[in-house]
């Protein structure tokens, strides 16, 4: 029969904690914020602000044409109407990635053993340090915000936070853009001319 070392028994245990943390994980963290005194019920139209924040060097990218085409979607999905001339609503979106570093210490427990000419067998001596691991990802922040065209401020904005992946074909790529931004406009609660 075979011994589990108590080392080896912490490296499992840990590594199932950490297995059900990341099955925890879920998407990008959501959060709203919106100006009480608007009124949304008097706004049903929209445009792209221009410049998009995404938009710094003047032109559109892939990127930046498959975030307007998602923003876009979702503002239709809720009755606006899209119209440059004279809209009741700027939309802007930004994006933007940062490196980010975690660092975890966990204390850790190993034993030495030597043997005892006294007791004449084996003895184990546990000694006691701490194990700090780093971890580098990127993260990313992508704010949606409709400003009042007439009064030219800010009555909503919306912001999602995550880990994002690197390297990803188009597809994929498309996939995280439009799923992140229906998640952003799930927290948005009205709809065109609504009260």
């Amino acid at each position: 029969m075979a011994l589990i070392r108590p080392s080896s028994l912490r490296w499992l245990l840990a590594a199932l904690l950490l297995g059900l943390l990341a099955a925890c994980a879920t998407g990008p963290r959501i959060s709203s914020d919106s100006d009480p005194r608007a009124d949304f019920s008097a706004y049903r139209t929209f445009a792209f602000y221009s410049p998009l924040a995404i938009e710094r060097e003047g032109y559109a990218s892939l990127v930046s044409g498959r975030m307007k085409a998602a923003a876009r979607a979702e503002m239709e999905a809720r009755g606006y109407r899209y119209s440059e001339d004279n809209p009741d609503l700027w939309l802007n979106i930004n994006a933007y990635m940062q490196q980010r570093t975690d660092v975890s210490t966990i204390p850790d427990v190993d034993y030495a053993y030597y043997y005892s000419y006294r007791a004449r067998r084996y003895v184990a001596v546990p000694y006691w340090s701490d194990r700090t691991t780093v971890h580098r990802y990127t993260e990313g922040t992508m704010n949606i915000d409709l400003v009042d065209a007439g009064r030219n401020a800010l009555v909503w904005e919306g912001i999602a936070v995550g880990r994002v992946t690197r390297n990803q074909d188009a597809a994929a790529r498309d996939a995280a853009i439009d799923s992140t931004i229906r998640d952003i406009f799930a927290a948005y609660p009205h709809q065109a001319g609504a009260r």
